[in-house]
């Protein structure tokens, strides 16, 4: 029998290699509608397949569970082209040129590909996938270019294997990298095209005429969307093995994620919950909530009760008055009571979403929080003003479960001086050295964020126990009065404690825009310093921290990538990633 119709030979050959088979990322690959049936070209499967990637064809399915679903099973998503969309969905009238549109397929795909870019999925659009991206993510999509004058013809007769036209490539882009050159020759098969591109995309090809032939994330994320039709081009490969590698590298974070604990060190969203902010729903509000957790396979966050220093003629409860004037319980707030307000709302929500998340007070909790499928929040103080001066607080609020107390913020207080102080005590003052011993004794971390250079180095010689920065960046980076210095890392270090580098942008550089790459550089120079057993991550999400590329709790995996990327073994993205902060919490609680 001829071997290609020996089915059974082919299936003891799939038995032969099948323990030994190696681990392909999974791609999936929205597909057409047309006369009652799914339709995908072989173009699209084929060039996965020979790109090393496993196709899995999503039907144009709008039920929610469907799309979840679907997600929870691949590593990046590949939007095929097809018919034009419903100018509805973005608000506008149709144009009397308006062509064929796909009632079918609109819906279902701004789902997925608002749902994929949730979760950080790798996402290359094709043709009408650009235009999905657009739709999806900001921006406007023409409903047709042909009403544009002295328009290049970019709806060819020509054999789509055939290039008709060529486009010119921003050098600085990730599609140059891709095919190093600056000129593609490509094939066109289209009337919409992408108008806008919005924030999160910036332009990265054009043809001659200027229509928008590429678009790339603005935000350091792995997407791309093309105009032409590389599956029908054999120059169309590199795209195609970008994508491949990309899901390879989703798949290997999704795992490592897995495996390890993440721990967020510094995150001030309690500050919205007297707003009423729904944290079992994705709160356009909130950097942090259940649903961005999730999607960043975030496992835990420690959340402050933030407590703002009153300036000379203030008082707390004006303060909170004049930022909560409708919520009627802070109508007096107390700097404590205000404080117990906090944990109050904090431990309410835990109560009412118990079998998605919990509080956890010791490092033992926050496994097994992670063994039983849970997200974790601790509890801590940004602000030693909760205590009210009194060193009996710090035990009252050691029984309410914090893990530390940040002991300044920005302005002097009666513990120690600020950054931005005025160098009241030259220092820690003489409360401040009981409420540091105190805190010793209950295991309760110092945390020096914030604190001024005097403040700091009393606080390493007063506590028995290393000590915290739970959100401070590099000063020799960007010379802000709230960073360390390199000798301030180098003492930490040797004392055992640890730095978590911040996510304010301000504390990143000073000129221009900060992004993920800043506090890349950030984490190294801290690395490079205290040693990678000594630095984490405290985001201060909602604290006005958050960047392009880490910008809220969904995006904690593109962090993970990016070490990844930079061949951080997974010891050390995990001592990065919690491990570190973990280890000082046990030594401080025994």
């Amino acid at each position: 029998m001829n071997s290609k119709f020996n089915w059974q030979l082919i299936l003891d050959n799939v038995y032969d290699r099948f323990p030994e088979a190696s681990r392909r990322p999974v791609i999936g690959i929205t597909s057409n509608y047309a006369d009652g049936e799914e339709r995908l070209s072989r173009y699209y499967y084929k060039s996965v397949e020979k790109a090393g990637g496993v196709p899995l064809v999503i039907p144009p399915s709008a039920d929610t569970d469907t799309i979840i679903n679907t997600l929870n099973h691949i590593d990046a998503l590949l939007l095929s082209g097809g018919s034009d969309f419903n100018p509805l969905y973005s608000g506008e009238e149709p144009s009397a040129r308006l062509h064929s549109i796909n009632s079918e397929r609109d819906l279902p795909e701004l789902l997925v590909t608002r749902l994929a870019y949730n979760r950080q999925m790798p996402i290359l659009g094709i043709c009408r996938g650009i235009q999905t991206l657009a739709m999806a993510l900001g921006g406007r999509v023409e409903q047709d270019i042909t009403l544009r004058e002295g328009i290049i013809k970019h709806s060819q007769d020509a054999d789509r294997s055939e290039a008709t036209h060529t486009v010119d490539i921003e050098p600085q882009s990730v599609l140059h990298s891709i095919y190093g050159s600056n000129t593609l020759y490509v094939n066109s098969f289209h009337h919409q095209a992408v108008a806008e591109a919005g924030e999160k995309f910036r332009v990265t090809a054009r043809s001659a005429d200027g229509i928008v032939e590429a678009m790339e994330s603005s935000e350091h994320k792995p997407i791309i969307g093309v105009q032409w039709h590389p599956e029908c081009m054999e120059e169309g490969e590199p795209l195609f093995r970008w994508l491949v590698g990309q899901a390879a590298l989703y798949d290997e974070t999704k795992r490592l994620h897995h495996r390890i604990l993440t721990l967020d060190t510094h995150c001030d969203t309690p500050m919205l919950f007297p707003q009423g902010i729904r944290f079992d729903r994705r709160d356009k509000t909130a950097l942090v909530d259940l649903h961005k957790m999730t999607e960043g396979r975030l496992d835990a966050t420690i959340m402050v009760a933030y407590l703002p220093q009153p300036k000379q003629g203030e008082t707390f409860t004006s303060i909170v008055r004049k930022a909560y004037p409708s919520v009627a319980e802070l109508k007096d707030a107390t700097p404590k009571g205000y404080a117990d307000m906090i944990f109050d709302k904090i431990e309410a929500i835990v109560a009412s979403n118990q079998s998605y998340i919990s509080l956890a007070r010791t490092p033992s909790e926050l496994f097994a929080n992670k063994r039983q499928g849970r997200k974790s929040i601790m509890l801590g103080i940004e602000n030693g003003l909760a205590l009210e001066g009194d060193i009996a607080n710090v035990e009252y609020f050691a029984r309410r479960g914090i893990v530390y107390i940040t002991l300044c913020h920005n302005g002097d207080n009666d513990i120690c001086d600020s950054a931005k102080g005025c160098a009241t005590h030259n220092g820690v003052s003489q409360f401040g050295e009981k409420v540091i011993a105190e805190m010793n004794r209950l295991g309760i971390m110092v945390d020096m964020s914030h604190a001024g250079e005097k403040s700091f180095y009393d606080a390493l010689d007063i506590s028995s126990k290393p000590i915290v920065c739970s959100h401070s960046s590099a000063r020799s980076l960007c010379d802000h009065p709230r960073n360390l210095t390199d000798d301030q890392m180098r003492q930490l270090a040797r004392k055992g404690g640890v730095a978590q580098i911040t996510l304010y942008p301000g504390f990143l550089r000073t000129v221009g825009k900060a992004s993920i790459e800043d506090a890349l550089q950030h984490l190294n120079h801290a690395i490079d310093i205290m040693g990678i057993d000594h630095v984490g991550l405290g985001t201060d999400f909602d604290g006005d921290g958050g960047v392009p590329g880490i910008a809220d709790a969904s995006e904690i995996m593109n962090f993970t990538r990016s070490l990844l990327i930079r061949r951080f073994s997974a010891d050390d993205i995990q001592r990065i990633m919690g491990g570190n902060f973990v280890r000082v919490m046990k030594e401080i609680k025994n």
